[in-house]
C-alpha cells in the first residue's frame, strides 16, 4: 500500500470520517541520473549568485515577483507566510453535483481516501458515506489544505472506495474563445461522414488496451544496452506539412479501410490483449509476452 500523504477527517454534515489520502496513480516512467559525459560522474545542482559568483546557502535564498511593469517585488519567507491558508485536518464537503456536469478539463491529480484506522466505528462510517454517495450518483465538492496549499476537490465512489481528485479553478482554464477554429459549422455531408467514421471506430472502453509505447521502447533500449548491444536512432526525414486534403474523399477512404479490415473475418481487433497473447502462443510467435497489443495484431496478421 502507498504511503499516506495526508491524514485527517472527511466532514459530511455532523458525520466525520477519519481518512488518509493515498495517491491513486504510480509513476512508471524511467528516470535517469544526469552524469558528466566524459567520466560518468553524477552532476550536482547548485545555486550560484550571478553577481558574487559564489554558491548561496538555502537559508540566504529570497523571493522576487516580476510585475507587468518590469518591477520586482521582494518578499521574505515571513511575508509569504501571511497568505498561507489556515491549516486544518478536515475535508469539508460543500456541495454535491452530477459528475456529467464537471468538465474533465478541471480534473487534476487523483487520490484514494481510505479509512484511517481499523476500528468498527471508522469502517462503518466510511462504508455508509461510500454507499450513500454511490446510490445518490453525485460527486461531492469540498476543500482541504495539504502542506501549504488549499485545494478544491471532487470526491466520488470508485468500485466501493472513495476517490478524491484535485480540481483546477475556473480562472486556470483558458477560454475557448481564444482557440483558433473553435467557431463555425462544417458542411452537413462532411459532418455525416465524420460521424460515420466515429461510429465505425467506437468500442467499449478498456484501459488495458492502451499501453505506453514510448516507455516500452525505452525499456527495450536499456535492456539492449545492458547486454552490450548497439543502439542506433532511426533516421527521420523532415517532411513539409501535408496540404489540407479533400475532407470528403479522406473520410470516405478512411471509412472504407476500416470497414475492409472489419470484414476480413479474423476479428483480431475486437480481441483483448490476453486473447491475442493466447492466439500468438498457438501460432508460435516469439516474444509475445513483451509485445504491445498493436505489435501482437501485426504479428498475427502477418503485416
Amino acid at each position: 500500500m502507498a504511503r499516506a500523504l495526508w491524514t485527517g477527517s472527511l466532514s459530511f454534515g455532523l458525520v466525520n470520517v477519519p481518512v488518509q489520502l493515498l495517491s491513486a496513480v504510480r509513476d512508471l516512467d524511467l528516470h535517469f541520473r544526469q552524469l558528466h559525459g566524459s567520466d560518468h560522474v553524477p552532476l550536482e545542482t547548485r545555486r550560484i549568485c550571478a553577481k558574487e559568483d559564489r554558491e548561496v546557502d538555502y537559508a540566504e535564498v529570497g523571493h522576487g515577483y516580476d510585475l507587468d511593469n518590469d518591477k520586482l517585488v521582494i518578499l521574505t519567507d515571513e511575508e509569504l507566510s501571511a497568505a498561507d491558508p489556515r491549516k486544518t485536518r478536515t475535508i469539508d464537503i460543500e456541495a454535491f453535483v452530477d459528475l456529467e456536469e464537471v468538465d474533465p478539463i478541471y480534473f487534476d491529480h487523483p487520490y484514494f481516501l481510505v479509512p484511517a484506522g481499523d476500528t468498527e466505528g471508522t469502517q462503518r462510517a466510511y462504508r455508509l458515506l461510500a454507499e450513500v454517495m454511490d446510490q445518490a450518483g453525485r460527486v461531492a465538492l469540498g476543500r482541504f489544505v495539504m502542506r501549504t496549499k488549499e485545494y478544491l476537490v471532487a470526491i466520488r465512489v470508485r468500485e466501493g472506495a472513495l476517490s478524491l481528485t484535485t480540481l483546477r479553478f475556473a480562472d486556470e482554464v483558458r477560454p475557448t474563445k481564444d482557440v483558433a477554429g473553435a467557431k463555425g459549422k462544417p458542411a452537413k455531408a462532411e459532418l455525416d461522414g465524420a460521424l460515420a467514421l466515429i461510429e465505425a471506430l467506437s468500442c467499449p472502453w478498456d484501459p488495458t488496451d492502451y499501453e505506453d509505447r514510448y516507455r516500452a521502447r525505452l525499456q527495450g533500449v536499456v535492456r539492449r544496452k545492458e547486454k552490450g548491444g548497439e543502439i542506433k536512432a532511426p533516421t527521420q526525414k523532415e517532411s513539409a506539412p501535408s496540404p489540407v486534403p479533400d475532407l470528403m474523399a479522406a473520410l470516405e477512404r478512411t471509412l472504407a479501410e476500416i470497414q475492409g479490415k472489419g470484414s476480413g473475418g479474423d476479428g483480431l481487433e475486437d480481441l483483448s490483449k490476453d486473447e491475442l497473447v493466447k492466439r500468438a502462443a498457438d501460432a508460435g510467435v516469439e516474444g509475445r509476452s513483451k509485445m504491445t497489443k498493436d505489435e501482437l495484431l501485426a504479428a498475427l496478421s502477418g503485416d
